[in-house]
């Protein structure tokens, strides 16, 4: 029996693949993950099944793919995230820690907010609580690369002797990022530029050096 090959990414239209990862996204936003299916993808795309499953292995992977693409435009046009002299997206250093917190956590209640993103992104997050497979993927490719700009950033303010040598950046980063990530996924209260302001304030507290 013949073996299947692997998806040759390499022969991709650019104008098809970009067309597939905007229904995947519209589409998991609008029924759900479970019943996205890869034959929908490609009707709304407008492009055969087969194109999919010659450039990817599975929805999944086509999802994934959605969001990073969807992920690093956002990152170019939302105020707060800067670019690297690799071009890679990275959290400003002003030398004013506190300004830069506020900035960048004020970006991500709007890209929570926005609801083109939000429904699907809180879709395939449940998804990945469901699918420790997929849930796997999505902190690997998506949520990590997003982390270690903090740490980065925290790193440095040590460095520079802004924050206590003893704090661990990434506990200090998910006191930061949990409290809207809470309130997002539970709609425990609304998600504004205030409540970002509040959370990097009282962060801040705990993890700088008293004069």
């Amino acid at each position: 029996m013949p073996s299947r090959k692997a998806p040759d990414s390499s022969r991709r239209s650019d104008r098809s693949r970009r067309a597939i990862c905007d229904a995947a996204l519209a589409l998991v936003g609008e029924v759900g993950y479970t019943r996205t299916t890869i034959e929908g993808i490609a009707a709304r795309a407008g492009v055969g099944k087969q194109t999919i499953y010659r450039w990817w292995p599975s929805k999944a992977a086509v999802l994934m793919e959605a969001f990073i693409d969807e992920n690093a435009r956002r990152s170019t046009e939302v105020e707060g995230v800067a670019a690297g002299e690799d071009g890679a997206p990275e959290i400003p250093d002003t030398g004013d820690l506190t300004a830069d917190l506020k900035l960048v956590l004020r970006a991500t209640v709007d890209g929570l907010n926005d609801p083109t993103s939000a429904a699907p992104t809180r879709a395939l997050a449940a998804e990945g609580i469901i699918d420790p497979a997929l849930g796997a993927r999505f902190v690997e490719n998506l949520l990590e690369p997003q982390l270690q700009l903090y740490v980065t950033r925290l790193r440095a303010a040590q460095e520079a002797g802004e924050v206590r040598a003893d704090i661990d950046p990434r506990v200090a980063l998910e006191l930061l990022i949990a409290p809207l990530t809470h309130r997002w996924l539970l709609r425990t209260l609304p998600l504004t530029h205030a409540y970002a302001d509040a959370v990097v304030d009282l962060t801040l507290r705990g993890i700088l050096i008293q004069p």
